[in-house]
């Protein structure tokens, strides 16, 4: 019986505590893993790429609090997207939420390595890095780098994202050699269930801007 989808990106994960260099690693081989078995070539990856997936369900509703939130609801994931947001918004944050859905099996022992004070944050920006490589991912931004001669608003309207997120990823590839320091923007991981580090089926993401990991 062939697996999901899903279960195949989970399979790339090795069961034990990662750095969070590791993190960083595993999160972009999954995004590539992901775009392979979707058979997506080229960008835009759109946002049907990302629903059609088993057992997610995608809604957007307005107006809504955050970003975007997730929770296990019937037998599916439920991903609620804020629908008065930017569509380049709204298809980096379900980008975003599918790692936490991607990593929810395995969260309490993947970031068992990570301080618990910073393990709330610091998963929110391995889901902002995955959402990064999953949308723009390092290949086709070395091809369209070269071809755009550099022109990173083409860059943004070519891959449908903001210009602020192709900054982020360009900064991320080495690309854009320019790094500054960015404010820390803070993120809400809300607890529901049992687990024992907090971590539940449900999760809900600020309204903020993606984070530079430099």
């Amino acid at each position: 019986m062939k697996r999901s989808v899903l279960a195949q990106i989970r399979d790339i994960a090795p069961i034990r505590p990662l750095t969070r260099h590791e993190s960083m690693v595993l999160a972009e081989q999954q995004a590539q893993r992901l775009l392979e078995l979707l058979g997506i070539t080229e960008p835009p990856v759109l946002e049907e790429a990302i629903a059609q997936l088993a057992r997610i369900e995608v809604v957007h509703k307005s107006p809504w609090p955050v970003s975007g939130a997730t929770q296990w609801v019937k037998g599916r994931w439920l991903v609620v997207l804020n629908g008065s947001e930017p569509t380049t918004r709204q298809r980096f944050s379900l980008a975003h939420e599918l790692k936490h859905i991607i990593d929810h099996p395995f969260i309490d022992t993947l970031y068992h390595g990570i301080d618990f004070t910073d393990r709330p944050e610091w998963i929110e920006q391995v889901c902002d890095y995955f959402a990064g490589c999953l949308l723009m991912p390092r290949p086709w931004l070395n091809r369209a780098w070269t071809n755009s001669r550099h022109d990173q608003r083409a860059m943004a309207d070519l891959f449908h994202v903001s210009p602020a997120a192709m900054t982020t990823r360009l900064r991320q590839t080495g690309l854009l050699q320019t790094v500054t320091r960015p404010s820390r923007h803070r993120y809400a991981l809300v607890p529901r269930g049992s687990h024992g580090y907090g971590y539940g089926s449900r999760y809900q993401r600020a309204a903020s801007p993606p984070i530079l990991i430099n």
